[in-house]
């Protein structure tokens, strides 16, 4: 392996670099979005809702579980700004070293951990899939066993992935991380199609495709990382001192992260205990809340945060309360309408995308109902993305933690009054209404610290907003009610239907916040 000066040049910090650069990640992320839409569709078409689909979403969500613990979330937070400082201090040998005894450290975790969950795959699927011991289904025991030693793996695979991605990200290369998830739908995909057929049991061909999409992922990494004179032989050690600090730093990040993913697996091992289907049911419908909430939470708490630590450190509390308040307002404003879009058109959304080959009609209409009750819950989502930046600005980590865990304590109490009576829409709709437990705690933490104040116009604010989605949601049922029953046509006629309401109904709604004289131009500045 190279031991040669890492030549990359530092990232370009003027604005026309950043603007560069998040630009090129943009557009690779929504390339994402639309291929993960893809495999979904394909995903669908192929094994609907059925057993086989309900054990892949069960076995490839356990080690995505651990895959956000050790990779994506915790890690990058804590390696990347140590790194950063080794590399500020111009020696490269120094960067060299760190970098193998990380990596050596990260990957000996990581290969440990994987050898468990492989070796024991069978109790990992019976606490994670208490309900199939539950009700006898051995069928589904078994083959949850078989996808998980196929699945495992990909834990150490997209983990080493991630620790690349970071490296290069340092050094400004971020076009080849961004495009790394692409290749796992590329895979999915592919697979479905292709290697399906060859398989006693096709659904196998999925788990396959996350081995193999793994593999492709990290591979994809080592030319750039060589370029860079850092694809260097890993050295295990948890002595040295950059190490320990990345430990140190990424020990309370876990903690944090591992909340909203506690969420995620006590939902999954509460909806193997429901029919078959259900957790097929509540995959499909949460895709499409993910789709407004990476477009419009996520983009405008990326946007705000730079801008709030920058006030915090300057000691400008007024225009970081400005700032916050146009936070809310623009989560508000883009957020409402896409919420009446989830709930008013959820049948039609999932049957125009979804409802064909092996999706049923009665699939389509039971994950149409799970997706109303996310929808609901989308501006409480949308709310926890922007509030919590408050937080981090003035580098308090804690609160948002604490507050995470009375909203996970909330969605477990929630979880269990509701299934009985809604099944797996109960689950869905307790992760809504904890969110908004988990965006009304935050919100009076900053008000009660004086971080958060209201700003002048809210009166006429509301009034717009109020107004414009009536006509919105008068619309949108007037059009789903026009559509007669649009659930017996054609796959691409029902698909360009929907997308011409939901584009009309988009146009609509910036048509009548014009007429109500709101001012996007000073919301935009």
């Amino acid at each position: 392996m190279p031991e040669t000066e890492p030549t990359g040049r530092p990232p370009d910090q003027s604005g026309s670099g950043l603007l560069r650069s998040s630009l090129v990640v943009s557009s690779l992320t929504f390339l994402s979005r639309i291929m993960g839409l893809a495999r979904d569709v394909v995903i669908a078409h192929f094994f609907g809702a059925g057993a086989g689909a309900d054990v892949f979403f069960l076995a490839n969500r356990i080690p995505n579980f651990f895959r956000r613990l050790f990779a994506e979330g915790a890690f990058s937070q804590a390696f990347v700004p140590v790194l950063t400082e080794y590399r500020e201090r111009g020696n490269c040998d120094d960067v060299r070293d760190l970098v193998s005894k990380t990596e050596g450290a990260l990957g000996s975790t990581l290969v440990v951990v994987t050898l468990v969950g492989v070796i024991g795959a069978e109790i990992v699927i019976s606490i994670f899939a208490a309900g199939y011991l539950y009700h006898g289904e051995t069928g589904k025991f078994d083959l949850a066993v078989d996808m998980l030693r196929l699945t495992f793996p990909y834990l150490l695979l997209i983990s080493m992935t991630a620790f690349a991605g970071s490296v290069l990200n340092t050094y400004g290369r971020f076009a080849i991380p961004a495009v790394t998830p692409v290749l796992l739908n590329l895979s999915l995909i592919l697979c479905a199609i292709y290697l399906r057929p060859f398989l006693a049991e096709p659904v196998m061909a999925l788990a396959w495709a996350v081995l193999i999409g793994g593999v492709v992922q990290l591979t994809l990494q080592l030319p750039a990382l060589s370029n860079l004179g850092l694809l260097v032989r890993p050295r295990p050690t948890f002595r040295d001192p950059g190490v320990r600090k990345v430990m140190a730093l990424m020990l309370p990040a876990m903690f944090g992260v591992s909340v909203g993913q506690i969420n995620l697996l006590v939902d999954t091992v509460l909806a193997t205990f429901l029919p078959t289907g259900s957790l097929s049911w509540l995959y499909y419908s949460d895709r499409l809340l993910e789709l407004p909430l990476a477009l419009f939470g996520i983009a405008i708490a990326t946007v705000i945060l730079p801008s709030l630590s920058r006030q915090h450190a300057s000691d400008d509390p007024d225009q970081f309360a400005s700032t916050l308040d146009w936070g809310v307002r623009m989560v508000l404003l883009l957020g409402v309408p896409a919420t009446l879009a989830l709930i008013i058109m959820s049948d039609m959304l999932i049957f125009a995308l979804f409802h064909q080959g092996e999706m049923t009609a009665m699939d389509a209409g039971m994950s149409g109902m799970s997706l109303a009750a996310y929808g609901l819950g989308l501006v409480g989502h949308m709310l926890v993305k922007v509030l919590a930046p408050g937080y981090f600005a003035r580098q308090d980590t804690r609160t948002p933690v604490r507050i995470g865990i009375v909203a996970l304590v909330t969605n477990m109490v929630l979880n269990l009054v509701l299934i009985w009576h809604l099944q797996h829409v109960g689950l869905a709709l307790a992760t809504s209404l904890s969110a908004f437990v988990n965006a009304g705690l935050l919100w009076q933490g900053l008000r009660r610290s004086g971080v958060m104040r209201l700003q002048a116009g809210w009166r006429r604010f509301l009034f717009q907003l109020v107004s414009a989605n009536v006509v919105l949601m008068i619309s949108l049922l007037v059009a789903v009610e026009a559509a007669g029953d649009w659930s017996e046509m054609l796959y691409w006629p029902r698909l360009l239907l929907t997308l011409a309401i939901c584009v009309g109904g988009a146009g609509l709604y910036a048509a009548s916040l014009w007429i109500f004289r709101f001012n996007v131009r000073q919301v935009l500045k």
